[in-house]
């Protein structure tokens, strides 16, 4: 089974430096983003699964981060992170694609649960895709008989 990946992108430091390393020490991958501009460059040489998106940060915000990040990474769940709690900014998030949100601070087993979520729901949409794929490249036993005569 593949093991999920993800990314924090947050122009705190101190935020995304102590996360990471509570991940990394419960067995997470984890790459960090301090801008959205990072993220987008990081997430075209990476295979990432999950970003956990902080909402609040200076030039792209997180809403045009996710936007971005879902026109050119469709797969990608995204986990918006806001520390100002607003609803407005969540749902706004929600209605961009967003998997779903966590308001600052908050707490690493909580982080790690919606993470696993998100990683989840891609593994059941990439398996869908999977299943469409074979069924366009297979035949029916029908069409091989009609095919035959």
């Amino acid at each position: 089974m593949e093991k999920m990946r993800m990314m924090l992108v947050d122009d705190e430091e101190r935020f995304l430096s102590t996360t990471k390393k509570l991940l990394e020490r419960k067995g997470y991958d984890v790459s960090t983003a301090l801008s959205g501009d990072e993220a987008l460059e990081k997430l075209g040489s990476q295979n990432i699964h999950v970003v956990i998106l902080d909402v609040k940060m200076p030039r792209m915000d997180g809403i045009e981060t996710l936007k971005a990040i879902k026109t050119s990474f469709p797969l990608v769940e995204v986990i918006m992170l806001t520390g100002h709690g607003t609803v407005e900014s969540a749902v706004d998030g929600l209605k961009s694609g967003a998997t779903d949100y966590l308001t600052k601070p908050t707490d690493v087993i909580e982080l790690i649960k919606k993470a696993e979520e998100a990683f989840e729901k891609r593994q059941r949409l990439e398996e869908k895709i999977r299943m469409a794929q074979s069924r366009h490249y297979m035949k029916s036993p029908r069409d091989i008989i009609r095919g035959s005569e």
